[in-house]
C-alpha cells in the first residue's frame, strides 16, 4: 500500500463528472489512494473513474449510498489505511479543501466534518433541504452539547478509530449522516467540523429529491429517537462483513 489515507467516492450514474473529480484531486498532490465505489451504475462511471486513475470497487447493482460508502470504509478497514477521506462525485465538494480535513485529522480529530455554512455563502438549496439541515442541525448540537452546522456534510475526514467505528453490519444502507456523527460521539470519538467551500452540484440526480426527503427525514428523525435504546442484535457475530479475509 503506497499510501496511509485514501479518499473514498461513492457514485452512482455521474458519468461525465467522476472523471474530472479524479483529476482534480490528483492535481492537489496530495500522498493518498482514489478508490470509487460505483453503486451499479449503467453508464460508463466506472470507466471514467478507471481511465482518470482511481482504483473502481463495484457493486453488481444499485444499492444506495449508503452501502457504497460502507463498501469503501470496509476496503479502507481491510487495507489497514489510517485516515479516510470522503466526498462525492457530483462536484459539490471542492477537492482543494481536502487538506484542511487532513489538517484536523492530524490536529486529532477522529471525525473532520466538512461544513458548508462555516466559510462564505453555501450553494443554494431547496426550502426542504435547508429546512432538513437545520432540524438535524439542532438535533446533532443537542446531542454532541455544542454547534454544529451541517451534520448532513458527505465531506469528511476519518481517523482509524472512527474508521473502526462504521465497519459493522448495522451500518445504515440509504442515509448515514447525522445519526452516523452522533455515534461518533456517543463512542467517545473527537468530531470537528471544518469550515470548506462547496459548489452546486455539476449534473446528474440528487438522492435528496421529491418525496426520498420526506423518507429521509422520516428514517432520520426515527432513528435518532431511538439511539439510547438500540442495542446490536444477538442473533448474529458483529462484523462479519467488513472483517471477510
Amino acid at each position: 500500500m503506497p499510501h496511509s489515507t485514501v479518499l473514498i467516492i461513492p457514485a452512482y450514474r455521474e458519468a461525465g463528472r467522476v472523471g474530472p473529480i479524479v483529476r482534480r484531486v490528483r492535481d492537489t498532490g496530495l500522498p493518498l489512494d482514489i478508490v470509487v465505489v460505483d453503486d451499479g451504475s449503467a453508464d460508463a462511471t466506472a470507466a471514467e473513474a478507471r481511465a482518470a486513475g482511481a482504483l473502481v470497487v463495484r457493486h453488481p447493482y444499485n444499492l444506495g449510498y449508503g452501502a457504497a460508502l460502507h463498501t469503501g470504509y470496509c476496503y479502507a478497514f481491510r487495507r489497514g489505511y489510517q485516515r479516510v477521506l470522503q466526498m462525492d462525485a457530483d462536484g459539490q465538494h471542492e477537492p482543494t479543501m481536502l487538506p484542511r480535513l487532513l489538517r484536523a485529522l492530524d490536529d486529532g480529530a477522529d471525525v473532520a466534518l466538512g461544513s458548508r455554512y462555516l466559510d462564505g455563502t453555501p450553494p443554494p438549496q431547496s426550502l426542504a433541504r435547508r429546512l432538513g439541515t437545520r432540524l438535524f442541525a439542532q438535533v446533532a448540537s443537542w446531542w454532541l452539547r455544542r454547534p454544529i452546522t451541517d451534520p448532513t456534510s458527505g465531506f469528511q475526514g476519518l481517523s482509524r478509530r472512527a474508521l473502526e467505528s462504521v465497519v459493522h453490519d448495522g451500518f445504515p444502507e440509504d442515509y448515514p449522516d447525522t445519526d452516523i456523527l452522533v455515534e461518533h460521539h456517543r463512542r467517545g470519538l473527537a468530531v470537528v467540523e471544518v469550515p470548506v467551500v462547496m459548489r452546486t452540484r455539476l449534473g446528474g440526480v440528487s438522492m435528496h429529491r421529491g418525496a426520498r426527503i420526506a423518507y429521509y427525514g422520516y428514517k432520520m428523525f426515527l432513528t435518532l429517537c431511538l439511539l439510547p435504546v438500540r442495542r446490536p442484535t444477538p442473533l448474529r457475530r458483529r462484523d462479519t462483513v467488513a472483517r471477510l479475509p
